[in-house]
């Protein structure tokens, strides 16, 4: 099976609307995951359902570290329903990442949460942005996270687009963090007035089919989509996104 994604953040405003006939036409799109960034006051009963009926699987979700450290009990319970058991938190407030004692104590939170989650028989990873490729003191925030965390506590959702434009090599990192690169997002880029942006993959510059086969083989569980920026219908561009996916992974 081809473990690819959509990260429903790609067509949130579409998802945020109809949510379920959303899962529904991404499985048509030739997607085997969703990857999901809210439920929009919708049931697990009633996601576990529609995800049956369309034969669809969940390819983590993004989760805020607020919910987590808050409501940790009644969390687990939903994504134990829908069965999902990869729960990403997906960027930190400006005030947990300034310093490196920043970093430090995030860290710890993470960790905290991490053996938490790990104990519930769920996996808990982190999602960069660009930021946590900042340095102090000669280490990257990124790597900071990472060597002040158990592997077992926090594994690694790479955004392959955000190190880029940071030149971090994506391939050197899947390298180094091997054990715990547990997903992909695969998005493209392109520069427009000195700024990067995301566009449908296959029409940037990023080596994107390196990326998958290296992900291959470490045992990347999920290889996700995502797109950020649009020039035509989101809808469409995940569209497009799939097909394209399909083809770099069965390179």
């Amino acid at each position: 099976m081809r473990n690819i994604g959509l990260q429903f953040w790609s067509i949130r405003e579409e998802v945020e609307k109809d949510l379920l006939g959303m899962i529904e036409k991404v499985a048509k799109m030739g997607y085997t995951g969703i990857q999901f960034a809210g439920f929009f006051d919708h049931t697990a009963e009633e996601v576990k359902g529609k995800l049956v009926e369309v034969g669809i699987k969940v390819a983590g979700a993004h989760v805020q570290i607020e919910q987590l450290e808050n409501n940790l009990e009644e969390t687990l319970k939903y994504h134990e329903t829908i069965e999902n058991d990869l729960i990403i938190i997906p960027f930190l407030q400006e005030n947990m990442r300034l310093t490196e004692d920043d970093y430090k104590r995030t860290a710890k939170r993470l960790n905290d949460i991490g053996r938490k989650v790990h104990a519930a028989g769920f996996t808990l990873a982190y999602h960069n942005h660009d930021f946590e490729f900042d340095v102090f003191d000669g280490k990257t925030g990124f790597d900071i996270l990472f060597e002040n965390t158990a592997e077992e506590h926090l594994k690694i959702e790479l955004d392959c687009f955000w190190a880029a434009c940071t030149e971090n090599n994506p391939l050197e990192i899947i390298e180094k963090y091997a054990e715990r690169v547990v997903s992909l997002h695969i998005k493209d880029m392109k520069v427009v007035d000195n700024e990067h942006i995301s566009t449908e993959l296959g029409t940037g510059t990023l080596p994107l089919p390196e990326y998958i086969q290296k992900g291959k083989a470490h045992n990347v569980k999920w290889f996700i989509a995502e797109q950020e920026h649009f020039t035509q219908d989101p809808v469409e561009s995940a569209t497009q996104n799939a097909k394209e996916m399909c083809a770099m992974f069965d390179k």
